[in-house]
């Protein structure tokens, strides 16, 4: 596979200030239209034909004149053949068989819709990024893509800069898609998927910053062919699918209620010792059987999700 090592270049051919130009024009065009008229009074018909020659080459030549704005691109090519891209921001003149196509340089978001995709546990889940690209090669842009086709309806003459920079949106989101997908694939959604894995490993939900470079780093691979410079890449959105939100919830809720449930235990099992301790300082001699029932009760009372009812022995009542 032959791979195109053409980049961008400014373009270094004819060119005059916008001002400069359009006052010479107008003051050949007012020269012409003397021409005729001093041409029809003396009955000269080689003076009425130059002018009107001139005038028609003077209107031509208006078509010359274009605007730049700031951080905005005009690539020019004559003829099929690639001349440079303008850059400077302002009002010129070059020559109007020049064909220009508009590129806009500035910075665009893209808020891409959540995708179901498979995590690396293969557990279906919803995934969504926002990013920030623009245009760093206007040549690749233009011609290693044909961005003109990826627009419905639109024709290389007729495409304006805003049906251009909305085919390379629409491309981008196309990469993108194809990018967080594989990005997703490579992590679990979270640590508690699989019980073999390790409490250090990264995933989706703990991945912050380091996943969200690894996504930059995955989408500038695939747009740099296009000259599309990501700046910036995150995960807005990242939950289970709907199939399966139900039952990773209880597992969530099981996992938190396990967690808490070993917290009460290791209190309880801690003011147990505390007791039986302070026992011990206060000279209170228990025999096993007392301490095993005691510390049975206060396991009890501390485990329980409800408060402990008390039970008064009030021995037997002998008539």
């Amino acid at each position: 596979m032959t791979t195109n090592n053409k980049k961008e270049f400014q373009y270094k051919g004819p060119q005059l200030n916008g001002f400069l130009a359009l006052f010479l024009w107008l003051s050949f065009i007012a020269s012409s239209i003397m021409m005729i008229v001093n041409g029809a009074n003396d009955n000269t018909p080689w003076l009425i034909v130059s002018g009107a020659v001139l005038i028609v080459v003077l209107f031509i030549g208006l078509f010359g004149l274009f605007t730049v704005e700031p951080n905005e691109a005009v690539v020019m090519v004559f003829f099929g053949n690639y001349k440079g891209t303008f850059t400077r921001h302002g009002f010129f003149w070059t020559n109007p068989f020049m064909s220009r196509k508009r590129l806009t340089l500035r910075a665009r978001n893209l808020d891409a819709e959540p995708i179901k995709v498979n995590d690396k546990e293969g557990n279906p889940i919803l995934i969504g990024m926002v990013m920030v690209w623009k245009l760093k090669d206007t040549y690749k842009a233009m011609f290693e893509i044909d961005a003109q086709s990826i627009v419905s309806n639109t024709t290389s003459v007729g495409a304006t800069a805003a049906m251009r920079m909305n085919a390379f949106e629409k491309y981008v989101r196309i990469q993108s898609d194809a990018a967080l997908r594989e990005v997703a694939g490579h992590y679990a959604y979270d640590d508690n998927q699989s019980t073999d894995s390790d409490d250090g490993d990264l995933t989706l939900r703990s991945g912050g910053e380091e996943i969200n470079d690894l996504l930059v780093e995955k989408l500038n691979e695939r747009l740099a062919f296009a000259g599309i410079e990501v700046q910036e890449a995150r995960l807005n959105y990242l939950t289970y699918a709907p199939e399966i939100a139900a039952v990773m919830l209880r597992r969530q809720q099981a996992t938190a209620v396990i967690a808490a449930r070993e917290k009460i235990v290791e209190g309880a099992v801690s003011m147990v010792k505390l007791a039986l301790d302070r026992l011990s300082d206060e000279n209170i001699e228990l025999d096993d059987e007392k301490r095993a029932a005691m510390v049975s009760n206060l396991l009890v009372v501390l485990c329980a999700d409800e408060s402990a009812q008390p039970v008064i022995n009030t021995g037997t009542l002998n008539h």
